[in-house]
Order: C-alpha cells, then structure tokens, then sequence
C-alpha cells in the first residue's frame, strides 16, 4: 500500500519564513533539470565572464575595469544561483579586496548604512508578529473587507493599493518591511483554503504558490511605484530633484511633483498589476467560503493577548516615527529646517532600531520578568537577506567613488550620439534602471542625475525633463533582489523564486521605462514644468 504524503503544515512554512536555496523547494521534474542546468552554467560562466571582461585591453581609468569584471561575474552568481545569493555577494567582495580596487574599510563601510539597521529593525519587529500572532489578526481584517476577500485578484490589487498609498509618505523600505507580515498572513490564509478545498497536492510547497509570488511582488514593486508620487516618498526623488534645481534654477514644489506623478504612478499600477497577474496567473481565482472561514478563524483568535499588544505598541511607534517627516513636510514645506532637522533626526534606520528595542521592554509578565521577544526569536531573522542587501551598497558605492558608473553614463552618450531630447530623455530612463539594478536606487539617481544634466546642455535642450526622467528611472530596477530594499525583502520571505523575480521586473522595467518615456514631458508641461 502506498504511504500517504505528509500534509504540509501551511503555517509553519509560511509564517517562519526564510529564504532557503532551491535544492529544498519542490520542484517539477522538467524544473528540477532547468534549475540543476541554471545552477550549474553559472559555477563556470561567472568566472569565466570575470576573467574575459579583466583580459580585454578597455583602457578604464584605475580600478573602473576590475570592479565592473567582478560585478559582472557576481551579477551572474545572482541570476544563476549556484551558490546563495548572500554568499555570491560576499566572494564578489572580497575579490575587490584582494584585487586592490579599494581598502578593505572603505568597502566593508556600507555595512554601517542606515539602511542596513532599517532592516535589522524591522525584521525584528516583523518576527515579533509572526511570533504572537499580530501579522495573522491583520490579515484577516484585510480580508474580511467587503468583496475583497472572494478573490485572489482583488486580494492581490487591495494590497497593491494600500502599499501604494502607504509608501508615497512612508520610505518604501519601512512600507514593505512593515506591510510584509501582514502579506505572509494572507498568503497563508490562501494557501490554507487552497489546500483544504484540494486545488493543491497535501505534501504542497506553499513558498512555490504563483498567487505567493504575485502578492509578494506587488508589495515590492508597488511601493516603488507609490515612492514616485511626492517628493518625500523616496530618497532618490530628494537627490534629483535638489540637483535639478541647482542645476536649471527652477523650483519643483510639492504639488508640482505630485500633479506630474499621479497619471504615470496610476497608469504604472495598471501596468504592474496585468504584468504580475499575467505573468504570475494565481491558481484559483475564486475563493469559496472566504466570508465563514475568516469569521471562524477571528472567532478562534478572541482578544487581542498582551504580547500582541505590545508589538502593536512597538510597530505603532516604530510607524508614527517614520511618518513624522512627511507631516513635518507637508506643514512646514520639504525645504524647511524643520523638515531637515526631523528628517536627520527620524532616520530610518534609528527609529527602527528604537521601535525593535522596545519589544525587549515591554513585559507580557513581569513577576516573571517575561518580555515580549527575547533574543533567540529575534536571533531567527533573515540575516542573509541583510548580507545580500550590504553587498549590493558596496557594490552601489563603488562604481560611484572609482567613476565607473560615470565612465558608463559619458561613453554611452558620446556612442550614441545623443542630441535631442527624446533619445536624451530615453537614455536617463534606461541608464538610471539598468545602474539601479546592481546598486541602491539612492545611489543611481546620485550618479545618474550629474552625467544627464550636462549631456544635455551640450544638447541645447532644457536639462529639466530628462532630469526629472532620470530620477524617476532610478526608482525602477525590479529584477534583481539587490536593486532596491523592498526587493531584497520579500526574496527573503523564501516565497519569490530569483527567476520569477528577474522575469516578472525586467517586463515590467521594459513597461515602465517606456511609460515614464512618454508621460513624463506631458504631465510635467502640463504643470508648467517643461
């Protein structure tokens, strides 16, 4: 008689999440050989492409052409995946070491980035409410909203509003961090039905769910998109937009930069949405029973436990601080000295580490001295992904400090012959997307904005549009988990396969490179800014 498999324990996968390597997925037959072949072709071909690109007589200035040989090399560890991507980054790391590109201390010095500690924070937080049950009570409220919940589309667009809206005042970075809990909650809700209803196998593997994949990257993706729509929605809006102003004299204010925002964050939420739906089409589309099964299961969940009270103190704290610059902002203008003084003040990072602190204050007992999260729960987070994440901003901060990013951006356009304002504007979009894919998009609009600005008064076009284009671009870079935080966070969940994310950003680059392309100089004209 044939053994019964297993029946996977949905919550145990989902809701202690981490990535794990390929090998421990499962995985078709006809998969299983593709990602054996993907593994296998990138253990030569990166140091082959290493070797080739250091031997061709290029003539970079200093070490340009030994670092961009490494991140080449390292690029292709990341798509191919034969060893953890964690650990890709790390080799790549030393090797600029130990080939002189620069001193071990000023390449391992994005390790302090505050970005960095944003993550430590926040993942903290997060496993404090996968641990008592917070993540999983919201939700539930999220599905127990009227006609949302009947469908894995609208559960899928709901959630891609809300990160939207979130992430236009909030850092895309704290947005996904703090929305990423409540992801995997819905995820296992989801996958649950699906199980107990027989739409998948008993022994199924819940990380591997299509619908998984397109929630998880709609929050990634979605809070990229919602960061364009105001000024302060992220970093790189800040940094090109101070560089255009200083550059072409003219003031973009808050409204301005909304009102040319709006139809191209719109129209790239339709875009992203057919993109991920269609490229990641959920296993079922109608969820049957959603109304009682939720009821039961709040039901089951009763009051709200002083451990979920207290991280709801923590991740309310944590939130209200990172909100606090944007109102500061939109009171008292984004070029106040109030505004700098709390925004240096807030930093992300710090008011994460703050919030995270707390969880190891607040007592669930005190005659027991019981708090809420000790030390070996918060010992459990996803400390790969935050390696992953440091690699990338070493990488980011070379190719700007040794001018490899600027030796790119001046080659191309000098190649190409670029002396309209099209083909300039084309270039910043396409520049900015392609640096921002292997480095933060801080760093990409801090690169990318400076060489776009002067190609284009040697053009005699105004610099303003394809500025402006090249900010925007820098927001973009979908397909790789180093290209921004959020990205880098959901792979972390363990429920994004690398070449799902490289599939569903690079088309969803291609749509929004091509969108920002043609909107931007309408909208901006529209409100003066052309």
């Amino acid at each position: 008689m044939a053994t019964k498999p297993a029946r996977t324990d949905v919550e145990s996968v989902l809701l202690t999440a981490n990535r794990d390597s390929l090998g421990q997925e499962r995985l078709s037959s006809r998969e299983e050989k593709f990602e054996r072949a993907r593994r296998t072709t990138g253990l030569w071909l990166a140091p082959l492409v290493t070797i080739t690109f250091l031997a061709l007589p290029l003539g970079l200035a200093g070490n340009q052409q030994t670092l961009a040989g490494v991140l080449l090399g390292v690029v292709v560890l990341w798509i191919c995946e034969p060893i953890p991507l964690p650990v890709a980054g790390f080799i790549g790391v030393a090797c600029v070491v130990v080939l002189g590109v620069a001193p071990v201390d000023d390449v391992l010095a994005p390790f302090g980035s505050s970005t960095i500690f944003t993550f430590i924070g926040a993942f903290i937080i997060a496993q404090a409410m996968l641990k008592h049950g917070l993540a999983r009570r919201f939700a539930f409220r999220v599905l127990s909203l009227p006609g949302v919940g009947t469908s894995t589309t609208r559960i899928v667009l709901a959630f891609g509003a809300i990160t939207c809206l979130l992430s236009a005042f909030v850092s895309n970075t704290a947005t996904v961090a703090m929305l990423l809990p409540t992801a995997l909650g819905i995820l296992t809700v989801i996958a649950k039905l699906m199980q107990d209803r027989g739409v998948v196998a008993e022994n199924f593997d819940p990380r591997m769910l299509r619908v998984g994949t397109a929630l998880m990257l709609m929050l990634a993706y979605g809070a990229s998109v919602g960061g364009l729509l105001t000024p302060v929605g992220s970093p790189p809006n800040l940094i090109g937009r101070a560089q255009i102003e200083k550059a072409t004299g003219t003031r973009i204010s808050f409204t301005d930069w909304v009102l040319s925002a709006v139809p191209i964050c719109l129209l790239m939420f339709v875009l992203l949405a057919a993109v991920l739906l269609l490229l990641n089409r959920p296993e079922i589309r109608k969820i049957e029973g959603v109304r009682e099964y939720v009821a039961e299961q709040r039901g089951d969940m009763g009051r709200f436990s002083g451990a979920e009270r207290n991280t709801l103190i923590a991740f309310g704290f944590t939130v209200t601080l990172w909100i606090a610059p944007a109102i500061v902002g939109l009171i008292a203008g984004d070029q106040s000295a109030a505004f700098k003084t709390v925004s240096d003040r807030l930093d992300e990072g710090v008011v994460a580490v703050l919030g995270a602190a707390l969880l190891f204050l607040l007592p669930v007992s005190w005659k027991r001295r019981e708090y809420t999260l000790s030390w070996s729960d918060a010992a459990r987070i996803d400390w790969g992904t935050i390696m992953l994440f440091g690699a990338g901003i070493i990488f980011g901060t070379l190719l700007a400090e040794t001018g490899l990013a600027k030796t790119i951006g001046e080659a191309s356009a000098s190649g190409l012959g670029l002396a309209s304002a099209v083909p300039i504007t084309m270039f910043a979009v396409v520049l900015a997307i392609l640096i921002s894919e292997t480095t933060s998009n801080t760093a990409a609009a801090s690169v990318v904005v400076p060489i776009v600005i002067p190609i284009a008064v040697a053009a005699g076009i105004n610099p303003l549009l394809p500025a402006l284009a090249a900010t925007f671009g820098a927001s973009f870079g979908f397909m790789l988990p180093v290209a921004t935080p959020q990205n880098a966070i959901v792979y972390g969940s363990g429920t994004v396969p690398i070449t799902r994310m490289i599939r569903s950003g690079l088309a969803f680059d291609v749509c929004g490179a091509i969108l920002i392309v043609i909107l931007l100089p309408v909208t901006a004209t529209l409100v003066g800014l052309g």
